[in-house]
């Protein structure tokens, strides 16, 4: 069996949290979505389950972090080609995002970051094939 990871994150108001990953190309799983949380499917076996911080706090007695000034986490997404990750960066600006980095360009690798609504901090790198393998 494949290994599956569910990455929980808080978020102040779920429709416009799902509104900003639709616009991106995203789906939910509606089997584990709910008026409180939104599975988002970022791949076959990875999934952020997005919850109203109402829901989130059921889940752990500590406070939870304010992502717009501190950082709690970075999520990195992997694309496949350089093409991918600009066409997704410019897609999160476009539907409400901000940038949470300027690009990097290293040449065999290419990378940009963004924020989303709730400030979670997500890059998109894209890595030449070739290079990775050395």
């Amino acid at each position: 069996m494949t290994q599956m990871i569910f990455v929980n994150l808080p978020v102040k108001d779920l429709g416009k949290t799902r509104a900003f990953w639709e616009a991106l190309g995203y789906s939910f799983n509606p089997r584990f979505s709910d008026e409180n949380t939104a599975c988002l499917v970022l791949g076959e076996a990875i999934f952020a389950m997005l919850m109203t911080e109402p829901r989130f706090r059921e889940f752990t007695p500590k406070d939870i972090a304010d992502a717009a000034t501190t950082t709690e986490v970075l999520l990195a997404l992997s694309a496949e080609s350089r093409e991918r990750v600009d066409e997704l960066a410019d897609g999160a600006l476009a539907a409400g995002g901000s940038e949470a980095m300027p690009a990097q360009d290293l040449g065999f690798m290419y990378g940009r970051s963004f924020q989303d609504p709730d400030h979670h901090i997500w890059e998109v790198a894209w890595m030449d094939p070739a290079a990775a393998g050395q």
